[in-house]
């Protein structure tokens, strides 16, 4: 059996038909029936669909009778393309002895081909390239096999050419798999070792795990040890997919399918966690397990104050089959009730928002999306801080440490100087540079997470004509000077507009958020100082002067004094306004502010 059972993965930046090319696999391998036929079968979501791109990795099983005549078993794992999910592609791929690299002929190699790439040769995968949508009227089919052919090191006949959307060549693809990838090793010991590369929840039998058997088997009934957790349950189904799910009574070595033990709490089941069997466990887990934790923290309030309890049931649910996802009960006074959350990367930060919005119908307010920023005090002790706000006071702080990633950016080579100066004005260093082709250089940057954020993509999309690509990984803290900027109106703190700035950049930023807020502010019956503080000392201010009101018109006549009496009498109530007056912020002006912050 393990001799004819191949597994393997599909790997390409967002885009260049991974999904497309499991469709064409699942129709050849008869997997699928006429009527269960549509377009990107193993993406769930209409929002995988509508984006082209997979949120959550998808295993499929299928039976392959190939040339030599012999039936194979193929284990298909399409993996989701985007820098957000980095993790999960790498445990999808430790799951895998080969990798399909899908190459786009009209876009050619983007800078998720070379970090998944990268994952693909850590992992020591065998790597079958292909170009797909040959096709399109503007493919470059020759000048993307060349590309490959200096990246990889392989030779021009080692590629493939396809269309995945019309299924040319796709029968090559799977008898190259056949011969080239090979087929999963004998477990050296009989103690099982079953790596988990995904989850999913279920209401009704809680989480689903998605298993890789790599030592020993697992029988129904069986009681199974989870190695980061040390929990123990019994598995009450075990099973394939095809692309349903498909009981069986045993999963051996070199099989992938699933478990289901009855686990309620999704954080009981880990990405890249080890299952063994209670009885006879494994005396150490599979390598590469680590937790997956939230990189970027947003604040999220629902519109309507309203709809405060519907955001919360609908956050829970989101959470159910996103264990990277997290969130916590936030207040703001000038947003009321919300939320902290966290997210893997900004992708998943957008696809969370888009989510609540289509599918529980909820109207949110995101606020500016920060970092985790590593905090070591003046007794030595480290704290991990998200929210601006619980930022305590400086001269308790000994160093500020901020999270730095590795970036990879494709650009063609005429862009290259504009690139270099978005870099800089980010506080990036250019750490390499590589010539992947005649007119695309690959630049390696070492910059702060909390740069990239907001407006670094469009920027970079915006000077390289929509031809550069970036993608990055999380390296480690360093320490930075950086700054609690707070804003006050009419004395008064707003919360949701605390920033953590870099030192040389927090009076541009003072300066401009004041000014915002200025002119988006409406007129009030007194004056409202709006200040940007440091520790206490005002940086920035600016005024939104009070409404004017002719309080002399009807003095048609008489002495000026008494005019001069009722001016006194108007400022006076101005005095006293301005002390127990409220300042009354629409919630859109919030969000213009933080769009532009």
């Amino acid at each position: 059996m393990l001799k004819h059972t191949r597994n393997f993965s599909i790997i390409a930046h967002i885009d260049h038909g991974k999904s497309t090319l499991a469709d064409r696999f699942l129709e050849i391998t008869h997997a699928i029936s006429d009527r269960e036929k549509k377009d990107q079968i193993l993406d769930d979501m209409d929002l995988e669909r509508e984006r082209g791109i997979t949120i959550k990795a998808h295993p499929v099983s299928v039976e392959y009778v190939a040339d030599d005549g012999h039936k194979y078993f193929l284990n298909i794992i399409d993996t989701p393309g985007h820098v957000d999910f980095a993790y999960e592609v790498s445990r999808s791929l430790s799951a895998c002895e080969g990798a399909v690299l899908l190459v786009d002929a009209t876009q050619g190699i983007q800078a998720q081909t070379v970090a998944n790439v990268h994952l693909a040769l850590e992992n020591d995968l065998e790597i079958i390239p292909v170009v797909n949508k040959i096709d399109m009227p503007f493919a470059r089919t020759d000048e993307v096999k060349e590309s490959i052919k200096d990246f990889l090191g392989v030779s021009e006949d080692d590629i493939l050419c396809v269309s995945a959307k019309e299924g040319t060549g796709v029968k090559e693809v799977l008898e190259e798999i056949v011969k080239k990838i090979p087929c999963p090793k004998e477990g050296k010991e009989d103690h099982l070792k079953a790596l988990v590369f995904d989850s999913l929840y279920d209401n009704f039998r809680g989480v689903i795990a998605y298993l890789r058997v790599f030592n020993g088997s697992l029988k129904n009934n069986e009681k199974v040890t989870f190695f980061s957790s040390g929990k123990s349950y019994e598995a009450t189904e075990i099973g394939i997919f095809t692309p349903k799910i498909e009981k069986r009574n045993i999963l051996s070595s070199g099989n992938v399918g699933y478990l289901i033990c009855n686990i309620k709490d999704p954080s009981e089941v880990k990405i890249g966690d080890t299952v063994t069997l209670t009885k006879k466990p494994a005396h150490y887990p599979l390598p590469g397990f680590k937790e997956m934790k939230p990189m970027v923290f947003s604040g999220m309030y629902p519109v309507d104050a309203n709809y405060y309890e519907e955001l919360k049931a609908a956050l829970g649910k989101l959470k159910l089959n996103d264990s990277a996802f997290s969130y916590e009960v936030e207040s703001s006074a000038a947003l009321g009730f919300g939320f902290r959350c966290g997210f893997l990367g900004l992708l998943h930060m957008e696809i969370i928002q888009e989510r609540i919005e289509r599918e529980f119908n909820i109207d949110i307010i995101m606020t500016s999306p920060g970092v985790v920023f590593e905090l070591v005090m003046n007794d030595d002790e480290i704290k991990k801080i998200s929210n601006p706000v619980l930022f305590p006071e400086k001269n308790l702080i000994k160093e500020i440490r901020e999270p730095f990633v590795r970036m990879y950016i494709l650009t063609p080579t005429d862009a290259m100087g504009p690139v270099m100066q978005i870099v800089m004005e980010k506080r990036g260093v250019l750490t390499h540079t590589e010539t992947m082709s005649s007119s695309t250089v690959m630049l390696t940057v070492e910059i702060p997470l909390s740069e990239i954020l907001i407006d670094f993509y469009d920027k970079l999309k915006s000077v390289t004509h929509g031809y550069g690509s970036m993608d990055y990984e999380i390296i480690d803290y360093r320490p930075s000077q950086m700054e609690k900027l707070v804003i006050l109106l009419n004395a008064e703190l707003v919360g949701a507009l605390t920033t953590i700035v870099h030192k040389d950049k927090v009076d541009f930023m003072a300066r401009r958020t004041v000014e915002k807020l200025k002119d988006l502010i409406p007129k009030h019956l007194f004056s409202i100082p709006i200040q940007a503080a440091i520790g206490g000392k005002i940086v920035a201010r600016q005024t939104v002067r009070a409404l004017k009101k002719n309080v002399t018109a009807k003095c048609y006549g008489g002495d000026i004094s008494r005019k001069k009496k009722l001016w006194e009498k108007q400022k006076e109530g101005k005095k006293r306004m301005k002390e127990i007056g409220k300042v009354r912020v629409p919630k859109n002006i919030f969000v213009e502010v933080l769009k532009n912050v």
